[in-house]
């Protein structure tokens, strides 16, 4: 039972980052799509592409955040001891990661009400640096449970000073990197086809900085006495950087052929897989103790009580399909491309 709450709960964490990677993106987009010199009014076209890019993201936004709900409310009740250590020992990165989500909803949401272009590159910005601080803080997360943590004698994370390596501020800059070029496929998809070719491009020249951002980090992780110690099943996690490349060069080929549903799949595949990866490279542990191995903590040792799994099991069972089935609607409903005549919803 415990396996199937951890799988369950690895689906929606990585399918919260296929989501809302892609709303972090087009966040990320913002710097370069709205910038201007210092001193220097925003020009109507880059009003218009920002308005554009927010337009695009805008029906699936709120929907997209329902997954990070969903993911927590089973952290937090299916594994409470997992739920504890994690935020009394990755606090910085936590907090910085909810920071950044709330200032991209509140930028996001505040935009549309602010009464001109000044106010609104303003917002934007924030929204730019909240997408920067949630995709660096997602993928510290990641690196961290990779890296492994240490633990005091009565079995509690130690510190927060783990969270500070070269490994872990590697793996957020390339969860960055994916966001990004995640964000700029999608708005391939679309965006109408006359501003299709130019945003091809952008995402074909961000291939490159993941593909760099994915290297250091397999470098530094290769390096790392606390990763090859952390990890269980090397074959797995050799397993990760090699599935990335693959999708990351899958993605710049469909771009290259014009194929922009391939190339959103293949940079969607991208942020999904290293969720499922790093907990199959971990199991059976979740938090590996980086002194002796033989004291981390458990999937089993972190989840709830069996009856408590059960009764839970209730409530999550009719929840499931009914967000598949909604977020499958929304996709449906707003296929397609938008154009100068599409609402703005922001």
């Amino acid at each position: 039972m415990e396996l199937a709450w951890y799988a369950l709960l690895g689906l929606f964490f990585a399918g919260y980052l296929v989501l809302g990677g892609y709303d972090y993106g087009v966040g990320l987009l913002l710097a370069r799509r709205g910038a201007t010199a210092p001193g220097h009014a925003t020009t109507p076209g880059d009003a218009r592409a920002r308005r554009a890019a927010l337009t695009a993201v805008g029906p699936f936004f709120l929907g997209n955040e329902v997954w990070l709900v969903a993911a927590v409310g089973i952290l937090f009740g299916a594994f409470p001891t997992l739920e504890g250590e994690l935020l009394s020992g990755f606090y910085p990165v936590v907090l910085g990661t909810l920071a950044g989500v709330v200032l991209v909803t509140a930028g996001v949401q505040l935009r549309g009400r602010a009464g001109g272009e000044a106010a609104r590159a303003g917002w934007d910005r924030i929204v730019v640096l909240g997408s920067v601080l949630a995709a660096l803080g997602w993928g510290a997360l990641l690196g961290g449970l990779l890296q492994g943590v240490p633990f005091t004698a009565d079995g509690h994370v130690a510190g927060v000073g783990h969270v500070v390596t070269p490994f872990v501020a590697a793996t957020g800059l390339t969860l960055v990197a994916l966001v990004a070029l995640h964000g700029a496929t999608f708005l391939t998809l679309r965006l109408s086809p006359t501003d299709a070719p130019a945003l091809a491009r952008l995402a074909r020249g961000l291939v490159p900085a993941a593909l760099t951002a994915v290297a250091t980090a397999t470098v530094l992780g290769l390096l790392s006495d606390r990763v090859r110690a952390a990890v269980a099943r090397p074959a797995v996690a050799v397993l990760l950087p090699l599935a990335l490349v693959v999708a990351l060069l899958m993605a710049r080929a469909a771009l290259r052929r014009g194929r922009a549903g391939v190339a959103f799949a293949a940079t969607a595949t991208a942020l999904a897989l290293p969720v499922p990866l790093v907990g199959a490279a971990l199991w059976p542990r979740v938090l590996v103790a980086t002194g002796d191995p033989a004291t981390s903590l458990t999937v089993a040792e972190a989840a709830a009580s069996r009856p408590t799994l059960a009764l839970l099991g209730w409530l999550v069972l009719p929840l499931v399909p009914a967000l598949l089935g909604f977020q499958a609607m929304c996709w449906w409903v707003f296929r397609g491309r938008i154009d100068g005549r599409a609402p703005v919803y922001w």
